[in-house]
């Protein structure tokens, strides 16, 4: 599958119920909702196949979006890391801290 590659498959899977997923879960009904009220049909009563249809589209779709940016995050951070692996000296931490009145310049007011 083009939208998640074959490496995306050793990432542990999100949960079920995440942001995503519920969040275009409530999208989707909500618009079958807005199909029944644009059409002139009461509004909860009509098209129940419709909202559930559309409720849990929405609710895959948010699934796989989530699913597909943990991919991308997780792609960023193994890249990061090996840079820094292959870089140390780039990375090293001071052996002395400094005060944060040796970073600053002297203040002298202007007047």
């Amino acid at each position: 599958m083009a939208f998640l590659p074959d490496e995306s498959r050793a990432l542990p899977p999100p949960p079920l119920l995440n942001k995503g997923s519920v969040w275009l879960g409530f999208v989707g009904w909500m618009s079958a909702l807005m199909d029944n009220a644009f059409n002139q049909r009461p509004i909860f009563r009509a098209g129940i196949h419709r909202q559930v249809l559309l409720a849990s589209l929405g609710y895959f779709v948010g699934y796989q979006l989530v699913k597909r940016a943990e991919y991308v995050h997780a792609k960023a951070d193994r890249e990061l890391f090996e840079y820094i692996r292959h870089h140390p000296l780039d990375f090293q931490s001071p052996t002395e801290k400094k005060r944060i009145g040796q970073l600053l310049e002297d203040f002298y007011p202007i007047r």
